[in-house]
């Protein structure tokens, strides 16, 4: 039956179906971003101009993050944006694609139960909803009803569930060829034999030994050790981030409380409240505009007048691309992108004028990171956000971090320069970058300073909040590239599917979160936690450097987020029992996870750059090596801000 003609047809029918459907509502879902946008901006406008606020923006944008996440969340799995770590499972697909398939197939059946779960967790909210009309907002002032929202969150995961269904065809129709196909969408499979049986074999021990651990006689503590210990396993074997947190949380909640009832009604609670805020709606706003300045070129525009400005300096194009990082991230505050404009832009230039190939490599890859430090940040945002610090504060501490990291690249690549020429420069062709004044680059520069003057100056006087910041930032990054002509309709609509694919992403892994925090309160793992780094007696340095340690080495094989989403929920308590301050601790954090996106087998941000480039000839070691000078520059300056955190408390 698997192997017959008529069933791999009906596969591609049902996947390009379902596939057109989560398209289509993932679309809408982007819309209902703009159009929030839209109210949050004509909310400033009106409070500020008309003493005429726009009533219940807060309420509308809090339920409505909630409606686009699930509503988005089945195309994300479709378009290959759920968040996962592909290590094993990338190598399997190359080497193993029979054994490739049977392991997605558990992973992907593990998500249809997971988003099952949240649908039949929903249905019962749904119902009363509706019969008793409910409501958000205030009476005499605005109301809406609950019941649409409720629906959007059941039919959404509903459609998630579908979505995970169609990948299972896809693996079994894969399976019966003992070919690989993608499961990302279906492409004529290529038959080979079946290989993978070994790693097959211990895969489903290994599931069987955690079935039996977990349904042993244990405590509250081992049940949160072995499902951490499980998450660990499965997120580094491929599996979705999200699902494997949800549903080792729900297994966790379930066995500590002996009660299912328990475990449903937190899966329940985390689906439906974990996101339902005003401050979350800052997550898609920003990344709307981050992916807006890039699609308007303020990247190439920022890093040619940089260039300019330093090219006659030693190493000047490398000391321009960190300048032109740290103007990209002031504005966008996602490293990803700032990695994938430089290498389109900075690269070719400095290989053009006599850099090292590999050099080149290095310093775009090495000072992207600075995306995630220099406000506005969308991990300071998240870091916020899990431990419960205001947005603000971080965007504030990290002004004087992010200039000594920037500063700290600059000054490394100059002495690199001067010291050891060979590392980075391959010839002594001069650098000439003509065709700019001050005039031009003054021009150039205006948009740019417009704004970091709207967004941050906005947050740090007061007058904007981070959500409303990130509103009338992405409002003016449109309005430049519509001034400049970059921005034409089809560009615009990629920005927006882009948008809601980047945002769900995130948000998926802040309700698992949400979920995991509550198995592991319940377990009192923080809590003795905490009680044993005390009796240690390593105090507060002891162990920050411990942490450090670890998070550097859950780099090599995770992606920030997902790294702080495991580790804080335990390390945060141990930090204010010790004494130490959220807000430092969230510096240091970040720009300790950043040091990941640089190194093996992981490594994101190199992966961008590798993908980016023209040059397909460059190899992976090739760019890992030239960002090895800038993760120890990263390294000391982590080591720095640990130590001294006067200098993320500055503006305290």
């Amino acid at each position: 039956m698997l192997t017959s003609p008529s069933f791999r047809r009906g596969v591609d029918t049902i996947v390009s179906a379902v596939s057109a459907l989560t398209g289509f509502i993932s679309g809408a879902a982007s819309i209902w971003i703009f159009c929030l946008m839209i109210l949050i901006c004509s909310d400033i406008i009106g409070r500020s101009f008309f003493n005429a606020p726009v009533q219940g923006v807060a309420e509308i944008v809090a339920n409505s993050i909630v409606a686009i996440v699930f509503l988005q969340a089945a195309h994300a799995l479709m378009s290959g944006r759920m968040t996962r770590t592909d290590i094993l499972v990338g190598w399997l697909e190359a080497e193993r694609p029979f054994a490739a398939s049977i392991v997605r197939i558990a992973f992907h059946l593990a998500g249809v139960a997971v988003f099952a779960l949240i649908a039949q967790g929903t249905w019962p909210k749904l119902v009363s909803a509706f019969v008793e009309g409910e409501f958000f907002g205030a009476q005499g002032v605005f109301t809406a009803p609950v019941w649409p929202i409720k629906a959007c969150l059941f039919g959404g995961a509903l459609l998630t569930c579908l979505a995970f269904a169609s990948q299972v065809l896809i693996d079994l129709k894969t399976l019966a060829n003992a070919g690989r196909v993608s499961p990302l969408k279906v492409r004529h499979s290529v038959t080979t034999k079946p290989k993978g049986w070994p790693f097959v074999i211990v895969f489903a021990v290994a599931l069987l030994i955690g079935y039996a651990i977990f349904w042993a006689d244990l405590g509250r503590v081992e049940i949160g050790l072995v499902a951490i210990a499980f998450m660990l396993l499965l997120i580094f074997s491929g599996a979705h981030i999200a699902v494997v947190l949800i549903l080792l949380s729900f297994l966790g909640i379930w066995l500590i409380r002996d009660n299912p009832k328990v475990a449903m009604r937190s899966l329940a609670l985390a689906a439906d409240g974990a996101i339902n805020r005003y401050l979350f709606g800052v997550v898609p706003l920003f990344v709307l505009m981050g992916l807006i300045v890039d699609a308007a070129d303020i990247g190439r525009d920022a890093y040619r007048v940089a260039a300019w400005m330093l090219q006659k300096m030693r190493g000047g194009l490398g000391i321009a691309t960190v300048a032109a990082n740290a103007v990209f991230a002031s504005i966008t505050g996602i490293s990803i992108a700032s990695a994938a404009v430089f290498s389109r832009v900075a690269v070719p230039q400095m290989v053009a004028n006599g850099y090292n190939n590999r050099f080149a490599l290095g310093v775009v890859a090495g000072s992207s990171v600075l995306g995630m430090l220099i406000p506005p940040s969308l991990l300071l945002i998240i870091y916020g956000v899990l431990a419960e610090q205001s947005v603000g504060a971080l965007f504030l501490a990290a002004i004087v971090p992010g200039g000594i990291l920037a500063f700290v690249f600059g000054l490394g690549i100059y002495l690199m320069a001067v010291f050891r020429p060979k590392l980075v420069m391959q010839s002594e062709r001069p650098v000439i970058i003509e065709g700019e004044t001050w005039g031009t680059a003054a021009q150039k520069l205006a948009p740019i300073a417009a704004l970091v003057v709207i967004v941050l100056g906005g947050i740090y006087s007061g007058f904007f909040t981070p959500t409303e910041a990130g509103a009338a930032g992405a409002a003016a990054a449109i309005l430049v590239a519509l001034v400049k002509r970059s921005l034409t309709w089809a560009k615009f609509w990629r920005v927006l599917v882009d948008t809601g694919l980047v945002s769900v992403s995130i948000l998926m892994l802040i309700i698992a979160a949400s979920m995991y925090s509550r198995m592991l309160t319940l377990s009192t793992i923080p809590q003795e936690t905490t009680q044993f780094f005390s009796e240690m007696g390593l105090g507060l340095m002891g162990f920050m450097l411990i942490y450090l340690l670890l998070v550097v080495v859950m780099g090599m094989i995770l992606d920030s987020t997902s790294i702080m989403l495991i580790l804080l929920p335990l390390c945060l308590p141990i930090v204010t029992e010790l004494g130490g301050d959220l807000i430092w601790f969230g510096i240091v954090t970040v720009i300790a996870v950043e040091i990941g996106l640089l190194t093996p087998p992981f490594g994101l941000t190199v992966y961008v750059v590798k993908a980016t480039i023209a040059d397909r000839n460059t190899t992976l070691g090739d760019i890992f090596a030239g960002t090895f000078p800038f993760v120890i520059m990263m390294t000391l300056v982590t080591l720095l801000l640990t130590f001294v955190p006067a200098l993320s408390l500055f503006f305290e």
